[in-house]
């Protein structure tokens, strides 16, 4: 008894033969998705979007992730009551006065990320922005994918009794998730082991073209 008998008799029976699906992937349709706009170095795309929880009390947490697409390090996980456009800025400003600014910026069309005043700063930062189309989570794949991880093993799973106790627990996760977790994507390296070898192999030479397009914030890390 072979397949090929086995479909015939399958087919005899007025069975159905059920075929194999290929899944494809979407790719967007913005030109400014992960896929079509790939990050080709630490520090050429950072991603950020937002996370909504909040604790026993009913009180709104407002979760700023960031993550660097190439190494996939989180770059950072802030938490705030409330945070609009410019806690954002604080952010951003705090991350570039430490690993230099990123030559692109992705995020979905969010209010904090197209405010004004954010636009205004990026662009005299002399950061690109790619905004993914709206309604196409996919195409912020990385982000949407570390926030994923982010619900499923802290938010879903503890129960915050203060904002202070939330900021305890999200920098813990960070640190957890950067130095002590390996992504297969990686070559099973933990974000921060992968970006440290990019560094290790020449990849230093990127971080001093950026210093070099932003002389005012030539730290690198």
């Amino acid at each position: 008894m072979n397949r090929k008998r086995v479909q015939r008799l399958w087919r005899l029976e007025g069975l159905k033969v059920v075929q194999k699906v290929h899944k494809k992937r979407s790719l967007g349709h913005s030109g400014n998705s992960c896929v079509k706009r790939k990050a080709e170095h630490p520090d050429h795309v950072w991603t950020y979007d937002f996370v909504a929880d909040q604790t026993e009390d009913g009180r709104m947490l407002r979760f700023l992730s960031v993550v660097d697409e190439f190494t996939r390090e989180s770059l950072a996980l802030d938490v705030e009551r409330s945070m609009g456009a410019a806690e954002v800025i604080v952010v951003l400003d705090r991350l570039i006065a430490d690993r230099g600014a990123p030559v692109l910026l992705r995020s979905d069309n969010g209010g904090e990320f197209i405010a004004h005043s954010v636009q205004r700063w990026l662009a005299e930062e002399r950061i690109e922005t790619a905004y993914v189309a709206p309604g196409s989570p996919w195409e912020n794949g990385y982000i949407e994918s570390f926030n994923g991880k982010l619900r499923d093993e802290l938010l879903h799973r503890e129960l915050f009794t203060s904002l202070a106790e939330a900021k305890m627990l999200a920098s813990a996760y960070r640190d957890e998730y950067n130095h002590h977790r390996p992504h297969s994507a990686l070559g099973y390296k933990t974000p921060a082991e992968f970006a440290a070898a990019q560094l290790a192999s020449g990849s230093a030479t990127l971080h001093l073209r950026q210093a070099a397009r932003h002389p005012q914030t030539n730290t690198l890390i």
